[in-house]
């Protein structure tokens, strides 16, 4: 099998490593600059014409988008014979659908944005990692294959080599999560529990009312899909521990961790561990034996769909 061309966008470059060596890749090299104006430069410095190209770029901001649009339609037109864009973190995600008159449904829009690159001749191809919602893949143009690829093994990878030996029931931050949960623990053969949550008619705000299982005694591994604030894992902590649990640990596909929200969570004193994935660049904060790498995931479904 021919090696593929790799190009990243800037913020994840520390990502790059970890897929070169996950794969048979070329790194392609991108010139960035910046002009006094504040308008960026960009070049794809490696021709791409008839390669098979995988540009790797999740988006956690609104540059980030930009820049994966610009370079996804420079990569088209310069002449490549297939394109996989590979988002480990797709923005917007909480902004699937609208709740208020006028709303913008945002996860459609950017979806659309990268649906507006030129597709390649041999195939334009779109790998998501562990979405907030189903529902997003079916966002993009039909001139665009979505892949959604799931970080079960990832985090029962990363679960199971910290809790070694340990007792341990998977717990959710909410009902909402619960079903995710429930999945995770059959394959981690422990046992699944959750908090009931019931929002105030007045202040609108979410309050604990209760825990699903008996966690006196027990650890508890708290799973969300991504961390930002933490106030949601804080929240859920609090009823474990109130419950009887011993002590809890927090893990997520992924850190998102924005300034401030890992020294809050440390703060609390109610983790132990903090886990997760390397899919967004907010995981750089944590040590490496907190984080389980996708890029070997993507790599291989990558690989596999050149196979068929």
């Amino acid at each position: 099998m021919a090696r593929k061309l790799l190009f990243t966008i800037s913020s994840y470059a520390y990502l790059e490593p970890r897929f070169l060596a996950a794969g048979e890749l070329d790194r392609g090299e991108i010139v960035h600059k910046t002009f006094p104006d504040g308008e960026r430069y960009l070049r794809v410095a490696e021709d791409p014409w008839g390669r098979d190209v995988v540009l790797l770029g999740g988006t956690p901001t609104d540059l980030d988008w930009l820049e994966l649009y610009d370079l996804g339609c420079a990569i088209s037109t310069g002449g490549a014979r297939s394109l996989s864009i590979v988002m480990p973190y797709f923005g917007y995600a909480t902004m699937e659908r609208a709740v208020l008159p006028g709303e913008v449904v945002t996860a459609k829009t950017r979806a659309r944005l990268v649906s507006a690159i030129p597709p390649c001749e041999g195939g334009t191809r779109v790998y998501l990692f562990d979405l907030h919602t189903d529902g997003i893949p079916y966002y993009f143009g039909d001139s665009h294959v979505t892949h959604h690829l799931y970080g079960a093994s990832l985090v029962t990878k990363l679960i199971q080599r910290t809790m070694d030996g340990r007792s341990y029931l998977l717990g959710a931050t909410d009902a909402g999560r619960a079903k995710w949960v429930q999945s995770l623990a059959r394959d981690l053969d422990v046992e699944p529990a959750f908090v009931y949550k019931r929002r105030d008619p007045d202040t609108g705000k979410l309050a604990v009312t209760g825990v699903n299982a008996d966690v006196r005694g027990r650890e508890v591994v708290i799973y969300d899909d991504m961390i930002r604030t933490g106030s949601s894992l804080i929240q859920a902590a609090a009823a474990y521990l109130a419950a009887g649990a011993t002590r809890c640990h927090a893990v997520a596909s992924h850190l998102v961790l924005p300034p401030g929200a890992l020294e809050k969570l440390r703060a609390s004193g109610m983790f132990e561990h903090i886990l997760g994935t390397d899919s967004h660049p907010g995981s750089q904060q944590l040590a490496p034996s907190a984080i389980e790498s996708a890029a070997p995931l993507f790599v291989a479904a990558i690989e596999r769909t050149y196979r068929i």
